[in-house]
């Protein structure tokens, strides 16, 4: 009996003394997503990770919007490998990729996709981007239409990507009257001078003085005290199924747990961080304009899109902002329609910003019928 006894009181010791290392080091998380992983140098000191799934046939490159890696396409891109060989590039600034201080322009992020092209060899690729990608989308396909054989904007074909000047874009046009403006305080000729002024008067400031009147109505029609989603609790920030179950709670989609790891700082015991830094200021003042697209383009526009919940205090107040909201993606998407010929355009009602997750089997078909169609 004494050896029994000796031998149990062992054991104890031994399953509490490993449970406390165990619940210091976890078992190392291995991401499922069937992709290799490599970094291309892009430019002086900036290597950005490349995502490759495999696949043959038509290659495929997915780019991620802002704040995401190309780690958000972990469910996504796998099923497109029975057809297409399908890449992902991480943009500098997130995740793996490097994050200088500057080179964050919408041509510059363009041409970090074409180094990676040239790097790896991928001739003629259809470029696949879910919204701020558009900017490198629109960027690669109007300066370099013949290194691309397509485009496929998921939500992404906005004033950003594509600049109707009857719609406007409040940001990049606050901008350029800037440049105007100091460019009149500077003005070297009397004659240049009244240019300036003529076509700041004329054209600048009543364009802007349009688009802000816009911008003020949908500001109006916003909660002046929005409803909060619940904040993530302990028990939500314990590990990162529990924040991806949060996550889908309050954004009504499931992102890949990898790309939720790619994101957040992760804690020795397996908990979840503080959300990693992005240069997401630097990349919104690189937007530039994009009007002239003469490439195969399939856009997706999520409209009406799917509200995001907690927002709105009262059914009246929600109803008003998401139809001044439908109202100017419908618009958006009509100067798409209009001004780019070639392009198909795939309103996607009731759909989330990332409508290749809240409606994958829908993003899916639309894609292989376009993809089909391509030479």
């Amino acid at each position: 009996m004494g050896y029994y006894r000796w031998a149990f009181v062992t054991v104890l010791l031994l399953v509490s003394s490993t449970g406390r290392l165990f619940a210091q080091q976890p078992i190392p998380w291995h991401d499922p997503s069937p992709h290799t992983v490599q970094f291309v140098t892009v430019d002086e000191n900036v290597n950005l990770e490349v995502l490759d799934w495999g696949g043959s046939g038509r290659p495929l490159v997915l780019l991620a919007g802002l704040g995401n890696t190309a780690h958000v396409f972990d469910d996504f891109a796998p099923k497109l490998t029975p057809e297409y060989h399908v890449y992902g590039i991480t943009r500098r600034g997130y995740g793996a990729s490097s994050a200088p201080a500057s080179g964050y322009s919408a041509d510059q992020r363009g041409d970090d996709v074409l180094a990676v092209l040239d790097a790896l060899k991928i001739n003629r690729p259809v470029l696949v981007g879910h919204s701020i990608a558009g900017d490198e989308l629109s960027s690669v396909g109007t300066r370099h239409p013949e290194r691309v054989a397509g485009l496929i904007y998921l939500d992404a074909a906005y004033s950003n990507s594509f600049y109707d000047r009857s719609l406007g874009n409040v940001d990049l046009d606050s901008r350029a009257l800037q440049k105007k403006l100091d460019q009149m305080r500077t003005a070297s000729t009397p004659l240049e001078h009244k240019r300036l002024v003529e076509e700041l008067v004329q054209v600048d400031l009543p364009d802007l003085e349009k688009e802000l009147r816009e911008l003020l109505k949908l500001l109006q029609s916003e909660p002046s005290q929005p409803v909060s989603p619940p904040a993530a609790s302990q028990d939500d920030l314990a590990n990162f199924p529990a924040l991806r179950a949060y996550v889908a709670r309050v954004r009504g989609i499931n992102f890949p747990e990898s790309e939720l790891r790619q994101t957040h700082e992760s804690r020795p015991d397996g908990g979840v961080g503080k959300p990693l830094p992005g240069r997401g200021d630097a990349i919104s003042e690189g937007e530039q304009k994009y009007s002239d697209i003469r490439l195969p383009v399939l856009a997706f526009f999520a409209n009406p899109r799917d509200p995001a919940p907690y927002a709105y205090n009262t059914p009246a107040e929600r109803a008003t902002f998401e139809a001044l909201q439908t109202a100017a993606i419908e618009a958006q998407a009509k100067a798409f329609e209009t001004d780019v010929p070639s392009a198909r355009v795939v309103r996607v009602p009731h759909a989330n910003h990332y409508v290749f997750l809240s409606n994958e089997s829908d993003v899916l078909r639309e894609m292989r019928a376009f993809l089909a169609g391509l030479h």
